[in-house]
């Protein structure tokens, strides 16, 4: 048997065992419960961060001033070696290490290097701000002044010799000058970059990793610097899987900022190698001072959401609970939504993968019954068939995830009402992924793609729907994309109209979104998860409607509110092989 059919077309499960067995890691076996961190009294837990308990192994690396060779510069070569960042010494078992896959992928590879550089520019701009919904906010306007960005922003990553527009450093991010306390979530880490961003001495750390047993753990907590105040959570797993969401969440005496972006902690996702782009979105919400507003404050649908899905992680209740001090009111024009590693019953299969996915379209008024039209940016892409595109296609309609459950447990039965064929997909559904051409072109040719991946064996399927696939290129020529964005239009008025956009980290495959089944016994729903991976609905502003009803929407109707990474249109593969796509194992 295939080694890699054991993860059902899942292409992050596969590269975490090819990995391991690179790494060759022993024991497999998965905590039944998460490491719980350390319980606090103090309610105001991100305002006086967690009790931490003395570390007895400090890091020869993390104890020189000097930042690691992979720093920012102000001037990068336009091709850079990226399975060289990441030394071996540090809590280097944090997550997955793809970087050493990558390694040992280079090492077939003739290495090439340019000696051009170019000169970043400093140009900087916020994108319009969002009104999608009228709020009353707790904060005062002196308060929202002084806060970089209250009403939320998506912006693209950093990339060396590109200039800048509509985008944001890894610094900028974390203001390490201000940070108080930061909570990391990350599939892939670079600790000694990291830890060179933040001043960890001072700022207070709470990683949430992935572990494969207690004893990497332990080996995880050891490493730590002794003089860096960093505490773990590890959460549950499933046999197979990820810990694949990147979340940060960022405290500063006046505000704090919760960061979804689609990259990792590693510096080439954000854009120091300049060869890669990633999408982030950013809001910063007030701190609430006066006791008696914050005792009666509700987080809303965005935090309750954030506060569900960090509590099912197993991070700490007083650290979660201290949420409750800011002032959510303009993050409730948005949705967080999720996918937690589990089976769920109950109701609970509502709220997340892509069953969450459809309730938070319906939360913001955004469902529809009529068509729509979806533009999806991935990474990498699973064993992808009808039934997963089917099920993202009416949850981006704004179903709770019945509607594909129904036709597909229907199939040939006799006893009940036929259902709705699904619909024809060729137009409605576009995925962009990167061609091997687009590869080779980029500005790092085949040493920059290491993150990029799907493999031929699904994409040669009869079941796979190649017809729907476009290549990908970006519109800074020569990046490569490592975004995850979807773009939803609603058609069923004529002309397309721009509805709303999902930034994260979830890829296409089942694996990231999840699959409906019947539980054995009682055929009721239950939702099947196997990755942690976390995004955000972004409304988009209503456009002017005397426009040419018969002209197909420009991107400028996404662009009011995100910096699209990507060229569109962009050239579909079609269902015959003379078009192929980037396929990390075969190069």
């Amino acid at each position: 048997m295939d080694e890699f059919d054991t993860f059902g077309g899942d292409e992050d499960a596969a590269l975490r065992y090819a990995i391991a067995l690179s790494l060759q890691e022993g024991d497999n076996a998965l905590p039944k419960k998460p490491i719980e961190l350390s319980s606090d009294e103090d309610e105001d837990n991100l305002d006086k961060g967690p009790t931490y308990p003395p570390i007895s192994k400090d890091l020869t690396i993390l104890s020189k001033t000097e930042p690691p060779k992979n720093a920012p510069r102000e001037e990068a070569p336009l091709v850079a070696d990226q399975s060289a960042s990441t030394p071996s010494s540090g809590f280097a078992a944090l997550g997955i290490d793809r970087k050493k896959m990558e390694e040992e992928r280079l090492a077939r590879l003739r290495k090439r290097k340019s000696p051009d550089s170019e000169q970043d520019s400093q140009e900087r701009r916020q994108r319009p701000k969002l009104d999608i919904q009228p709020t009353v906010s707790k904060a005062t306007n002196d308060d929202l002044h002084n806060i970089p960005y209250p009403k939320g922003i998506v912006k693209k990553t950093w990339a060396a010799g590109f200039p800048r527009k509509d985008d944001i450093k890894i610094e900028e991010v974390l203001q390490r000058d201000e940070l108080e306390i930061a909570v990391l979530s990350s599939f892939q880490w670079d600790e000694p970059w990291m830890l060179s961003k933040i001043n960890f001495v001072k700022t207070k750390i709470v990683c949430i990793a992935f572990a494969s047993n207690a004893a990497q753990q332990e080996e995880i907590k050891a490493n730590a610097p002794k003089r860096a105040a960093i505490k773990f959570c590890f959460p549950p797993m499933m046999p197979t899987g990820n810990m694949h969401s990147k979340l940060l969440l960022l405290k500063y005496p006046r505000y704090l900022r919760i960061v979804v972006p689609s990259g990792n902690m590693v510096p080439y996702d954000w854009g120091e190698t300049g060869v890669i782009e990633n999408i982030v979105f950013l809001i910063d919400l007030p701190r609430i001072d006066d006791p008696k507003v914050r005792s009666s404050n509700r987080l809303g649908p965005f935090g309750e959401e954030l506060s569900y899905f960090l509590k099912a992680q197993g991070l700490e209740d007083s650290l979660v609970n201290s949420l409750e001090n800011y002032d959510f009111s303009e993050a409730n024009r948005y949705r967080f939504i999720h996918t937690i590693a589990s089976s769920h019953l109950g109701d609970k299969w509502q709220r997340t993968g892509y069953c969450g996915l459809g309730r938070a379209v319906k939360s913001l008024g955004l469902d529809t019954a009529g068509d729509i039209e979806i533009d999806f940016a991935v990474s990498s892409l699973g064993s992808v068939t009808q039934d997963l595109i089917s099920a993202i296609y009416y949850a981006a309609q704004g179903d709770n995830g019945l509607k594909e459950y129904e036709t597909r447990t229907t199939k040939g039965s006799k006893n009940k009402a036929p259902v709705q064929a699904r619909p024809d997909f060729r137009n409605k559904f576009r995925i962009y992924f990167p061609s091997h051409n687009t590869v080779t072109r980029s500005r790092a040719g085949k040493d920059g793609a290491g993150t990029i991946c799907v493999q031929s064996k699904w994409w040669d399927s009869a079941t796979f729907p190649r017809e729907l696939v476009h290549d990908c290129e970006s519109v800074r020529t020569g990046l490569l994309s490592h975004s995850k964005l979807m773009m939803v239009y609603h058609t069923g008025l004529g002309r397309p109209r721009a509805s709303y956009a999902y930034v994260g980290s979830a890829n296409l495959s089942e694996s990231a979104w999840g699959r409906l089944v019947k539980e054995r016994g009682t055929s009721n729903p239950k939702l099947t998860c196997r990755n942690w991976e976390c995004g955000v609905i972004v409304p988009i502003p209503p456009q002017d409607l005397s426009k040419d009803l018969a002209q197909r929407p420009s991107l400028s109707d996404f662009n009011s509110a995100i910096p699209v990474p990507m060229k569109i249109p962009s050239e579909a593969y079609g269902a015959t092989k003379t078009k192929r796509p980037w396929f990390f194992l075969e190069n």
